[in-house]
């Protein structure tokens, strides 16, 4: 699951906190020579938490990338306003809120008109993954092809997932009946 709102506030805070302790030790405690020491120690320790929130799927779909991005923003947010830029960091808020509040509207609307979509077969016998790859490749425009074991560890099966093109006045369950109906395909499913 993504990081809410109090992850983010809690690294920006702690981000403005180290960014204030550098300043304090150097400045008021007269101690060491590098008052953006601790502020680095932020900038890369917060990869180690943005690590986490990244995670790899079925069929290599990456999630999490905007978390771990946000992360690290809040985390140079909050070391931008340790250090008495608030401008900037004002700035930085209010862009980075619209960035990940507002862009993601624009970037569904790009992937509505993109008419792909994942699916698994699954065949009863291996003899029959030429004819069924065939039938992707013309029907479908089947793309990222790949033979799998089965999902349903049935002896004997093989499994396929591919990207296959949603045909112009179809649906995803139309594509899918169909796909059920080519010989030798035990079921069909989108996959995700």
């Amino acid at each position: 699951r993504a990081a809410g709102m109090r992850t983010h506030t809690l690294v920006c805070l702690g981000a403005t906190l180290a960014s204030m302790t550098g300043i304090y030790v150097y400045d008021i405690l007269g101690v060491g020579n590098d008052p953006l020491r601790l502020a680095a120690q932020v900038i890369s320790g917060i990869g180690f938490l943005g690590v986490g929130t990244i995670l790899v799927t079925g069929r290599s779909h990456v999630r999490g990338l905007t978390t771990a991005a946000g992360l690290w923003n809040a985390a140079i947010i909050g070391i931008v306003t340790g250090y008495g830029f608030y401008e900037v960091a004002l700035l930085g808020t209010l862009l980075s809120t619209l960035t990940i509040g507002y862009l993601y509207k624009i970037e569904n609307n790009f992937y509505k008109t993109n008419k792909r979509f994942e699916v698994y077969i699954e065949l009863g016998n291996i003899n029959d993954v030429t004819m069924c790859v065939n039938h992707l490749n013309c029907d479908f425009y089947g793309k990222n092809i790949e033979v799998r074991p089965p999902r349903s560890a049935t002896p004997g099966n093989v499994g396929i997932e591919a990207s296959v093109n949603l045909p112009r006045n179809s649906t995803k369950e139309q594509v899918i009946a169909k796909l059920n109906k080519i010989e030798g395909v035990v079921f069909a499913l989108e996959s995700r």
